[in-house]
């Protein structure tokens, strides 16, 4: 892979920055908030209109698109950030400010710059509610060129004033653009405490166009670079965050969770390690195969890094790892496959057929994951279709994986570790 001088040196600042952690009380912090899938009722996102099967292929439209990005990321074909717009999966609540006013973001573990749209507004998209205005909040300051938070951005420029100003690029030319700053993030926990942490570091966004859309107003990157929520506040949640994704059919809400709250402790967790690469921002894992019985198919030794990411609907492989499953499967199942005529997905079969859906084991490096048809398998119109679909570059475990497993992310010792959980009754 070829890397341009630019690449490396940002490489070096991300790797060897320290971000001050937020400062305020010095207490441990254990709190969830809700995590709103965009599609659910309870998502202001919601359209009634839309059919199961229209939400799942959008949903893997904006997977495929997610990978691309995340890929011309880490090639550096072009200094971007890895958010897709408009392919936020989950939206959360907080509020910025003093005194605090509440916003939706997107939640996502695939970027790390917390941002939100501010007055004035040079270019701002409709978000249903007045942006958040830095003027009326008493906590609000702007953060120097020269600092340290500066140089962690990878595009920055100095203002008249010596303002650090970001600029995020997106691959399909949305953009934010605006003020590196601090304020006070407030969260509302499940549990009716309120969270707050003081000077947290992030952008406030003057320009903003593209496909972002109402009512989020902007995003909070839960990603493993300087910038992020749990990376600024890691100190203040034990170095550790969890969350738990619901069903799609279900009506009750997944949870983000941060602190004591997130840890596992129950019968049947397993732990992997996380795999440190460069960005910073993306976490990977070691997948050494997938099982089916006594059967197993496997990468090769170049394509056992997957990256998990909460904000991609589909697991993607690598497509000979791909190939080397569907086979498992096909001959497990035995029956007939047939063509999706809207080719999303590689393996489908009829609604009607009467097939059995095995149970698949991931092996991460230490960890076996056992799938559940619910994790690989969904149907879609009058097909069954297969979650997993292949990628000609990177390896992504999605988030309809990862659906009724509590899954935490121990930012200290560097571990991923997952417990089967009935999500719906957590």
């Amino acid at each position: 892979m070829m890397h341009n001088p630019l690449f490396l040196v940002l490489a070096v600042i991300f790797s060897s920055l320290v971000i001050p952690s937020v400062t305020g009380a010095k207490a441990s912090s254990s709190f969830s908030v809700d995590l709103i899938h965009r599609d659910s009722p309870t998502s202001p996102f919601y359209n009634a209109s839309l059919t199961s099967t229209e939400i799942l292929r959008k949903n893997a439209l904006r997977s495929m698109s997610r990978l691309k990005h995340f890929r011309s990321l880490i090639d550096q074909s072009a200094i971007r950030s890895a958010l897709i717009p408009s392919g936020g999966i989950y939206l959360m609540k907080l509020s910025f400010g003093t005194p605090p006013v509440e916003y939706f973001a997107i939640a996502d573990t695939g970027s790390d710059l917390i941002w939100i749209q501010c007055l004035p507004c040079g270019q701002c998209y409709p978000q249903g509610s007045p942006p958040f205005d830095p003027r009326a909040s008493s906590t609000y300051k702007e953060i120097p060129c020269g600092s340290d938070t500066c140089q962690a951005l990878p595009r920055k420029q100095c203002t008249n004033t010596n303002d650090c100003q970001y600029s995020y690029g997106y691959g399909d030319n949305s953009f934010t653009v605006g003020a590196l700053s601090t304020d006070t993030l407030t969260f509302d926990s499940s549990n009716g405490k309120i969270t707050a942490f003081a000077t947290s570091i992030f952008g406030c966004g003057h320009n903003n166009q593209g496909k972002f859309r109402s009512p989020t107003a902007g995003l909070v990157g839960l990603g493993g670079g300087p910038l992020s929520l749990v990376s600024q506040i890691s100190t203040r949640i034990d170095n550790r965050f969890s969350y738990r994704l619901v069903p799609r059919t279900s009506s009750s809400s997944s949870k983000l969770l941060f602190g004591q709250e997130a840890v596992i402790s129950r019968p049947g967790a397993v732990s992997t390690p996380l795999i440190t690469k460069t960005p910073p921002t993306f976490y990977f894992l070691s997948l050494e195969g997938v099982s089916i019985g006594d059967k197993t198919a496997q990468p090769d030794s170049s394509h056992r890094n997957i990256i998990i990411d909460s904000g991609t609907t589909l697991t993607l492989l690598e497509s000979n790892f791909y190939n080397s499953l569907e086979t498992i499967v096909k001959d497990t199942i035995g029956a007939d496959p047939v063509q999706d005529p809207s080719g999303t997905y590689r393996l489908c079969y009829g609604a009607e057929t009467n097939i059995n859906v095995p149970e698949m084991v991931f092996h991460f490096s230490g960890a076996d994951l056992r799938l559940q048809p619910v994790n690989t398998f969904r149907i879609n119109a009058d097909l069954m279709s297969m979650l997993i679909v292949p990628s000609d570059s990177l390896s992504i475990f999605g988030n309809y994986a990862q659906i009724n497993f509590r899954l935490e992310y121990d930012l200290q010792k560097r571990t991923a570790s997952f417990a089967p959980t009935d999500c719906t009754k957590q």
